[in-house]
């Protein structure tokens, strides 16, 4: 082969891998893996669980590994995004116990509780909670919206996919839709852990972090794995 052959068969084989390239993330659509590293998440910060803006407990480090992400020795935190979105699609899987607490922080300011201040998305069995209501179980936005239905498996991996788009919230696990809702249909205030009354939910923010929490009564394992977002536009 001579060497200007050899020129234009390189150039053509750079070329149809930059399109195939090209046309593997047009076809993930947008969907961004995270957590996709060994050890400490890069673009994530620690914060205690009631005050985003609060001081990061000790050995309370969130680490990677073997692809699942876990929380710090230390209970009652949130890993929490650097990054802020607004409208989104956020899908991963979650392993408690019986008595594991965990949940989503969604649109959170990096201030305050999520659940009063943001939104969160609760992840508890009753059994972490024998007299939780229905807004205070697992797929509920914690103490405002409960779920159609609780179709959630203690013990075993949960699949959540978790739609914000403007106001349009929708929540499907495994493989069950539980929320469908307009979000501007909620304007009572809801009661924060001391009495007062935190906005509605219909006035909560439109953007901001994303995050995990562990809560775990006896500082019970948290697992979460294949996380990925796709933001809408």
């Amino acid at each position: 082969m001579s060497a200007r052959n050899f020129l234009r068969m390189a150039a053509c084989l750079f070329s149809c891998t930059i399109a195939i390239g090209f046309a593997s993330a047009d076809d993930d659509d947008g969907w961004v893996a995270l957590f996709t590293e060994e050890g400490v998440p890069e673009g994530w910060v620690v914060t205690p669980w009631n005050d985003l803006a609060g001081e990061t407990p000790e050995n309370s480090e969130w680490r990677v590994t073997d692809g699942i992400l876990h929380p710090g020795e230390e209970r009652g935190t949130w890993l929490i995004s650097e990054r802020e979105y607004d409208n989104f699609i956020l899908e991963f899987e979650i392993l408690l116990t019986e008595i594991g607490n965990s949940g989503v922080a969604l649109r959170a300011p990096m201030f305050g509780d999520p659940a009063f201040d943001g939104m969160e998305m609760q992840m508890a069995d009753f059994r972490y909670n024998m007299e939780a209501k229905e807004n205070e179980l697992t797929a509920a936005i914690y103490r405002a919206i409960a779920p159609t239905e609780q179709v959630y498996q203690p013990t075993e991996w949960n699949h959540f996919i978790i739609e914000l788009d403007s106001q349009h919230l929708k929540v499907t696990l495994n493989d069950q839709v539980v929320q469908d809702v307009n979000l501007e249909d909620y304007d009572q205030p809801t009661l924060r852990h001391d009495g007062s009354e935190a906005p509605p939910i219909k006035d909560r923010p439109t953007s901001g972090h994303v995050g995990f929490q562990h809560l775990s009564r006896e500082n019970e394992p948290v697992q979460i794995r294949n996380v990925r977002i796709r933001e809408l536009p």
